[in-house]
């Protein structure tokens, strides 16, 4: 055997041993869920034991994306979860969406958001704004994994506040021109379309779908991040491309339609970021009954025991307000104020337990040994990402007091 494949055999190994996780359901909120529900949720869970686990930490020091992952991810229904079944999509509810999320993002954040980028802001935008013949072009493609897409509305200096934008597209007759970019856009670099958000020549915000391949377009890398190192993330460039009219999203117009894909994207992390928050108070834990220090485990001290108990408080806080707002997306009730409540609280207590797990975890917490430090790096971007911490804010104050602190 050579060498490198003694390494990668010996790591896999050590690496399955290592991840011992199980879910934790302080409140009973399983009672909830349906059997299908549970059963979609073991499913993915034993998916990213045997396929993420043993390579994520290797990938996030490399700064890597795991491509061969992709297959995987539509064969466990991550790609298009509630798209109809008739367009390649699994046919669920949105709690099974959030569920995968969740297990996803417990293996790593930037997993979970290469399934959210194709679902929500991907195959959700085409479903939803699309034509018949879209649909049926590209729906299936993304849905089997043969096709994976991102989603431009983010700009070099127009991130919160997209109404700005200055992509633009001109009708040309027998096609458009488009010119701008794109900037922090995961899944760019592999992208074989893009959903891209831009204004046309009266000022209305259009999306377009963009196909790898057209002249003009492209998509550099993003290197250097300390953050979502196993996520691929890049721009989308623009110079000149022509663009199909039969491109053009018909049912799409004004900033609602990608403000609608955002939603649908902030709703999946708020079941995410619980994932990753469990994975970290689950590491917690355990290390706290094994670590010995002053003669017994550092869990039999009140110290440790505070943080563990705050931890599954909040854990479990934030798993309610998930399935409630899963049930209100399901029956159709659910306000981007609610989803945004809950992204915002949910990813801020995930990243605050990751930075108390790892005290817990001591030195060892800041090597990969160990996914806590991996977790709490990637929360600093998904706490910025699909609407900064402080805009959720302000969408849950003008939701409450019907002022607009925006302008």
């Amino acid at each position: 055997m050579l060498p490198i494949v003694e390494d990668v055999v010996r790591h896999t190994t050590r690496s399955v041993e290592q991840d011992k996780f199980r879910s934790h359901d302080h409140y009973l909120v399983d009672e909830l869920l349906s059997p299908e529900h549970r059963l979609i949720r073991e499913s993915v869970q034993a998916w990213v034991k045997k396929e993420v686990s043993p390579i994520i930490e290797d990938y996030a020091q490399r700064a890597e994306f795991p491509r061969h992952l992709v297959k995987g991810l539509a064969e466990i229904g991550a790609f298009g979860p509630t798209i109809p079944v008739e367009y390649g999509g699994q046919g669920l509810d949105y709690i099974a969406y959030g569920i995968i999320m969740q297990e996803l993002e417990r293996g790593d954040s930037g997993i979970r958001s290469t399934a959210s980028v194709q679902s929500s802001l991907v195959m959700f935008p085409i479903y939803k704004y699309g034509s018949e013949e879209q649909r049926l072009k590209y729906l299936p493609k993304l849905g089997s994994g043969d096709w994976l897409g991102s989603f431009g509305l983010t700009e070099p200096n127009h991130g919160s506040d997209p109404s700005s934008m200055v992509t633009h597209f001109e009708d040309k007759g027998d096609y458009y021109l488009l010119n701008g970019a794109k900037m922090w856009i995961s899944n760019a670099p592999f992208a074989d379309v893009a959903v891209v958000w831009a204004k046309d020549e009266a000022g209305d915000i259009r999306g377009l779908i963009v196909e790898r391949g057209m002249e003009g377009f492209s998509t550099p890398e993003t290197h250097g991040k300390w953050s979502l190192r196993a996520s691929a993330t890049g721009e989308l460039v623009f110079n000149n491309v022509k663009v199909p009219k039969e491109n053009l999203l018909p049912h799409a117009k004004g900033l609602k339609a990608p403000l609608s894909c955002l939603s649908s994207a902030r709703f999946g992390i708020a079941w995410g970021a619980i994932g990753a928050a469990m994975d970290c108070y689950d590491s917690a834990l355990r290390y706290s009954l094994e670590r010995i220090q002053f003669g017994k485990p550092i869990g039999g001290f009140q110290l440790t025991q505070k943080k563990l108990a705050e931890m599954i408080t909040e854990i479990t806080k934030a798993q309610l307000l998930a399935w409630r707002v899963g049930v209100l997306k399901n029956e159709e009730r659910a306000t981007p104020a609610q989803i945004s409540m809950a992204k915002r609280n949910n990813v801020d207590m995930a990243l605050h337990i990751a930075r108390e797990a790892r005290q817990i975890h001591g030195g060892m917490g800041i090597t990969g040994e160990y996914p806590i430090m991996r977790h709490m790096m990637n929360l600093e971007s998904v706490i910025t990402y699909e609407g900064t911490h402080d805009i959720h804010l302000l969408i849950t104050g003008m939701e409450v007091t019907g002022l607009n602190a925006f302008k």
